[in-house]
């Protein structure tokens, strides 16, 4: 078999870049490892920033996220019983939207489906063979055989665990990494969100947040240590710490039911350079992880799309291979500025274990500064609503 690009890894970045080269006439095979009904199983966040709506509007995508998404104009950030609104629309003329990840991947999977662009799943043993020459190939087991596609270029869409980052030589990649000391116990239930917007909650118990996915759906989390198992935890004891940890008059409008999901993940920063080698891009997770306090994940992967798509578009139709040449750079510069805000806004908002009395000073000050400081909103709105590509 033979295709222009073979995409690693069929989640939103992968199933993004696949549509948008798609519209161009760049033909393009997906390969994943596990079921459809597997990715859409997912559960994931649900903010989506600016350039990523603009580019499922570009592909072709955008008809029932524009029906039925939420609009957020801004968001609150609580501390003990304060709590403040940043406006988004006021400070710079910009939202955000509440879409979740399992929807966008699929509304992709059924425009895909609907081109009759080709996808595999099940698909086990993935190498990627010769990327740093002119004509690479992927190699791998499915439908009862082992195969090759042949292709011209390769797109690592893969996740972390994926095979696409470990295919360049550790000689040649560096990896940067800060692994925070706690984690986030979520859950989802069938229950009205608390407020029309999401709250960011600093509290001396920890952090909380307050999120949702639709108007009978919400998302909450309350961070835990490392070490936390889910099975500590009943539905009753969730929500009586996650009431702990808001205002009181946030908590008393709470309303609480049975956990439909429960889950506990880790947060670290990680970032590998270069995030291209020869004819083998990184794209999302394969390259970076942030802390999902600032709503980056699936918006720093889309944001690799919009480089790595206008760098082939550029390639095909121009025979000019600039954009090729520099994706690494123009995506890396905008990954470390995402990580930044990530990173930062983890630091205002959690507990930490080694923190003194002097470091709780300094936090709260800084988050005081972000109540009463508009220059310091309009920072932290920007980079919310997510940076220029």
């Amino acid at each position: 078999m033979r295709t222009q690009v073979v995409i690693v890894g069929g989640g939103p970045s992968g199933l993004l870049l696949g549509q948008l080269l798609h519209k161009h006439g760049i033909e393009t095979v997906i390969l994943e490892r596990k079921t459809r009904d597997y990715v859409l199983a997912r559960i994931r966040a649900g903010i989506l920033e600016t350039g990523l709506v603009n580019m499922m509007r570009e592909a072709g995508v955008a008809e029932r996220m524009d029906r039925e998404c939420f609009v957020h104009h801004g968001t609150c950030i609580s501390y003990e019983n304060e709590m403040f609104d940043i406006n988004f629309q006021e400070l710079i003329g910009q939202n955000v939207i509440v879409y979740g990840q399992t929807e966008v991947t699929h509304d992709l999977y059924d425009a895909r489906a609907a081109v009759g662009a080709k996808t595999m799943f099940e698909v086990e043993n993935v190498e990627i063979h010769d990327a740093d020459r002119d004509a690479p190939c992927v190699t791998f087991h499915a439908e009862g055989s082992t195969q090759r596609l042949d292709c011209d270029f390769v797109a690592g869409c893969d996740g972390f665990h994926g095979i696409s980052r470990k295919t360049i030589p550790e000689t040649v990649r560096r990896e940067y990494e800060k692994v925070f000391p706690f984690g986030w116990l979520g859950i989802l239930s069938e229950t009205p969100p608390v407020h029309e917007e999401l709250i960011y909650a600093n509290s001396t118990r920890g952090f909380a947040l307050c999120s949702m996915r639709n108007e009978n759906l919400s998302r909450y989390y309350v961070q835990c240590d490392l070490s936390d198992k889910v099975g500590n935890w009943s539905d009753d004891a969730f929500w009586d710490e996650l009431k702990r940890r808001l205002p009181d008059a946030i908590a008393e409008k709470l309303v609480t039911g049975p956990s439909i999901e429960k889950s506990i993940a880790p947060l670290r920063s990680f970032v590998t350079e270069p995030m291209r080698w020869g004819r083998l891009f990184l794209c999302g997770d394969a390259a970076h992880i942030v802390p999902p306090t600032g709503a980056k994940g699936l918006n720093t992967a889309a944001s690799d799309v919009h480089y790595l798509y206008e760098a082939l578009v550029q390639h095909y139709r121009d025979n000019d291979s600039e954009g090729i040449e520099r994706y690494s750079e123009r995506a890396l510069a905008r990954v470390w500025k995402a990580e930044r805000f990530s990173w930062s806004t983890t630091n205002l908002l959690h507990r930490f274990p080694d923190q003194t009395p002097f470091d709780l000073k300094m936090q709260r000050a800084e988050i005081e500064s972000l109540h009463y400081n508009e220059t310091a909103q309009r920072w932290f709105a920007q980079n919310y609503v997510g940076l220029p590509y």
